[in-house]
């Protein structure tokens, strides 16, 4: 089992491993409004456990540029672990 933390909230949430963190982000409250990871409204900071998030997609690399410690919240999954995001 995984586990997000969104630390700015004080919430956590456990997940199977490997889903996608999309639904528990939205309960959280992080605007997901295309899923498509074309919009940037998800976009997450990760401080804690990157190394447990799935490879960057083409899409975030796409927005994002630069990989450091920013994901789109629509497109990345929980690998196994636990996972701390602020945004």
């Amino acid at each position: 089992m995984a586990k997000i933390i969104f630390e700015n909230l004080n919430e956590e949430y456990d997940l199977p491993d490997g889903s996608p963190i999309r639904e528990v982000c939205e309960k959280a409250g992080v605007p997901i409004p295309c899923g498509e990871g074309i919009c940037g409204a998800c976009v997450i900071q990760i401080t804690s456990g990157m190394e447990n998030l799935s490879d960057y997609t083409q899409e975030e690399k796409d927005f994002l540029g630069e990989m450091g410690d920013e994901r789109l919240a629509c497109k990345c999954k929980i690998k196994k672990g636990t996972v701390k995001i602020t945004f």
